[in-house]
């Protein structure tokens, strides 16, 4: 352990602090007040269509993914609080200036969102890699915790704050031009508390390579067995996730229809509570997901060293199951469907902290922003970023094939997401992939231990 860790024990907390808790509460406030300022400005309620709404998220997911490998990139070769504020600064002042945008130029506002996926690529992909450099094992495990924790806890805390500015106002513009502080707050905090640790410090017996060129540790990477099983895992989650934050809530209105619970909506945007309901859950459940996951997998590491990857894969396979389950419940019970998402969300989260802590593993510290980087990235192309639409093109070609009644528009939207539990199975499958090489790859970064001369007989 570095000696100013010894001598100052609350840097590495104070630290880890100021990168969990500020920075997903600012960073989550636009994301998620999307749908206000897109309503307003449209003139029209037919921008908030779910085909018009998944454009709009892709302008955002598109910026991070492009953004995302240019912050790794720095990452690995500068200062990377620096390069962190900068993001943060330059995310702040594109929210604040969003807030200033009239209708007329609508396009331009759309523009802003898209800028703001910028602001955080370069949060996701440097902070995991400063906090692996402060802590390791079972301290980094649970700091990775904390961070990840600050992501459904700042979701909800933005919500709140976002919807309160804008009652207390009158005006869905102030919603953003609170985020801004907390922007610039979240950005002066890392400056003044967090330390820019020496890449592997934490990690005394680990090879440290010089720096290499940017297509060496490409293909280094490529090489890495663990690191891409675990990516091609993550990528599966994202599909689930990106596919249920679109369509879950639609698909429980139409449930209360054919229950006939609730009447049907004609209008292209319908008042309902499942929205909502659906957003607090998934703030909970991932909330408890990292919690349990970081304690399941501390302690599964008493009986295996494999614990990391053993304990996602039995998550994700216990999530498929309940996530079935809400489609067999769904027809006669609202409450039960409720009850399966809470559990297969639960189960989904798990791996949110493990999956980072198994890169950290397995990839050395003069490349882990650039891993961390390329993780976010193929996560997004072949998850979220496509995935909705994917679900929608499917219910949309079943629902032309046969009479379109409420029960059809139901079933035809159940049967598409059914497709979801399928990948989240297979991304259990890369996880037990990742286990097989999980132990050969941990090794090749640590300095082999000297053999103890034999004495001649």
């Amino acid at each position: 352990m570095p000696v100013s860790y010894i001598t100052h024990p609350s840097s590495p907390l104070l630290s880890s602090f100021s990168l969990s808790l500020s920075l997903p509460l600012s960073l989550s406030l636009c994301h998620l007040l999307s749908p206000l300022p897109l309503l307003d400005m449209s003139h029209s309620v037919t921008i908030m269509s779910p085909l018009l709404f998944f454009f709009y998220s892709a302008v955002f997911i598109c910026s991070f993914m492009v953004a995302a490998p240019i912050f790794g990139y720095l990452g690995d070769r500068f200062n990377r609080k620096v390069i962190l504020s900068c993001g943060i600064f330059f995310w702040s002042i594109v929210t604040l200036s969003s807030s200033f945008i009239s209708k007329e130029y609508y396009w331009l506002f759309v523009l802003s969102r898209g800028l703001v996926g910028i602001g955080e690529s370069s949060y996701s992909s440097i902070s995991p890699t400063i906090i692996g450099d402060l802590f390791t094992n079972n301290s980094r495990t649970m700091m990775l915790s904390v961070f990840y924790l600050a992501i459904p806890l700042g979701s909800g805390l933005g919500y709140i704050l976002g919807s309160s500015a804008k009652v207390a106002a009158g005006d869905w513009h102030w919603a953003l031009r609170v985020s801004p502080v907390l922007g610039i707050t979240a950005g002066t905090l890392i400056l003044v508390f967090v330390p820019e640790p020496k890449r592997g410090s934490a990690d005394q017996m680990v090879r440290i390579k010089t720096r290499t060129s940017w297509c060496c540790d490409m293909k280094a990477l490529a090489k890495n067995r663990s690191y891409v099983f675990s990516s091609l895992a993550s990528a599966a989650v994202s599909f689930a996730t990106g596919a249920f934050g679109m369509w879950i809530p639609l698909y429980l209105v139409r449930a209360q229809v054919v229950q006939k619970t609730a009447e049907a909506c004609t209008k292209e945007v319908c008042s309902s509570t499942d929205s909502l309901i659906f957003g607090a859950i998934t703030c909970v459940t991932g909330l408890l997901g990292v919690v349990i996951g970081a304690a399941t997998t501390r302690l599964c590491r008493q009986r295996t060293e494999r614990a990391d990857p053993l304990v996602c894969a039995v998550s994700m396979l216990g999530s498929a199951i309940f996530i079935c389950l809400i489609f067999v419940v769904a027809k006669k019970s609202i409450v039960g469907a409720y009850v399966c998402i809470f559990i297969g969300e639960t189960l989904l989260f798990l791996n949110w902290a493990i999956t980072a802590d198994i890169l950290m593993f397995v990839v050395i510290p003069t490349r882990r922003a650039t891993a961390v980087a390329f993780q976010s990235f193929t996560s997004h192309l072949l998850g979220d970023a496509g995935s909705p639409y994917l679900i929608g093109l499917i219910s949309d070609a079943l629902q032309q094939s046969y009479a379109k009644s409420a029960l059809w528009r139901f079933l035809s939207l159940g049967y598409a997401l059914m497709l979801c539990p399928f990948i989240i199975v297979l991304g259990g499958m890369f996880f037990l992939a990742t286990a097989l090489f999980f132990l050969d790859d941990r090794e090749k970064l640590v300095f082999p231990t000297p053999k103890t001369p034999q004495r001649e007989k």
